[in-house]
């Protein structure tokens, strides 16, 4: 088993087709074939099923997928990482993060990395939930995650690089208009923006309450955090959001929660931080916020 065989195997599944792959490889189609056939012959089983149109992965392709996916993408980083090692001249980041934060936390950011390496670009992989980050970097998808915590237990490099802190929104006309704080036990009467189940402020909003002693209630669920803001500045119900995504365009009542609600951000990757990464990471540590005394850290 050896790369070559390893990157055909993958475009192919990728591409859903053997000519498609060998043009995205740069090879001939025959000669891709034959690669995929060694990699079968050596395994002894077959990977793909060759279909009228396209082809579908074996069981076998299955489970080699996600180690060969991992394989490629790791040697492509490291010829990148060899290039941009003594200089940051070319290149390209591919970062997973959840739809919030591409939102409302790494904009500034990016707009940092690129005024000081505007020769490398960034590909964002955005996901509901963090725990799709994990398995995005696991898999080789991307570089490194931006996001909240892992929930499980992470055995490459990770670090908190800062938090946000988590608000509620309201119309201009609500009642709590004119306040900057308000307590769980206020709202527990109110309607609210919810979320689908598989986003991952949908967890958070249900938390939040529960410690309120409510369930949340609400006639809408969206997908996109900065939609709940606008449906709240609407007068729709109430909205649990970062706060770095309300935009002071948006005519609507922010409050914070007492006590205080943040969201850790951590940064972590499969291996050790390529000096592509590391430079990236350097840029989210220079915007550290100290965290406000007596907040409080949601877990989920």
């Amino acid at each position: 088993m050896n790369f070559r065989q390893l990157e055909c195997f993958v475009a192919v599944v990728d591409e859903g087709s053997f000519t498609r792959a060998a043009r995205r490889i740069g090879i001939t189609q025959p000669s891709l074939s034959q690669h995929i056939k060694a990699l079968e012959l050596e395994l002894d089983g077959a990977l793909l099923d060759r279909l009228p149109r396209g082809v579908s992965l074996t069981p076998a392709g299955r489970s080699l997928l996600p180690e060969a996916r991992t394989a490629v993408r790791a040697l492509e980083r490291g010829r990148q990482g060899a290039r941009s090692a003594l200089a940051l001249e070319l290149g390209e980041l591919e970062i997973a993060t959840v739809l919030s934060m591409a939102v409302g936390y790494l904009p500034r950011h990016i707009g940092v990395w690129h005024e000081r390496h505007p020769n490398v670009s960034i590909r964002l992989h955005e996901f509901r939930h963090r725990t799709l980050l994990e398995d995005a970097v696991e898999q080789g998808v991307a570089d490194f995650a931006v996001g909240p915590q892992p929930i499980r237990r992470w055995e490459g490099p990770l670090a908190k690089v800062s938090w946000e802190e988590l608000v509620v929104v309201a119309a201009p006309a609500d009642g709590l208009a004119g306040r900057r704080k308000v307590r769980l036990e206020e709202l527990r009467e109110r309607e609210w923006v919810l979320y689908h189940p598989d986003h991952g402020l949908a967890g958070i909003l249900e938390e939040v309450c529960r410690g309120g002693g409510f369930t949340p209630r609400g006639s809408v669920r969206i997908s996109q955090a900065e939609s709940a803001v606008r449906l709240a500045a609407a007068g729709v119900g109430l909205a649990l959001v970062p706060d770095n995504i309300v935009l002071p365009a948006v005519d609507c009542v922010v409050l914070r929660l007492e006590p205080r609600l943040i969201r850790e951000i951590g940064v972590y990757a499969r291996t050790d931080w390529s000096p592509t990464a590391a430079a990236f990471v350097d840029v989210l540590r220079s915007d550290a916020r100290r965290r406000p005394p007596g907040a409080v850290a949601i877990q989920i």
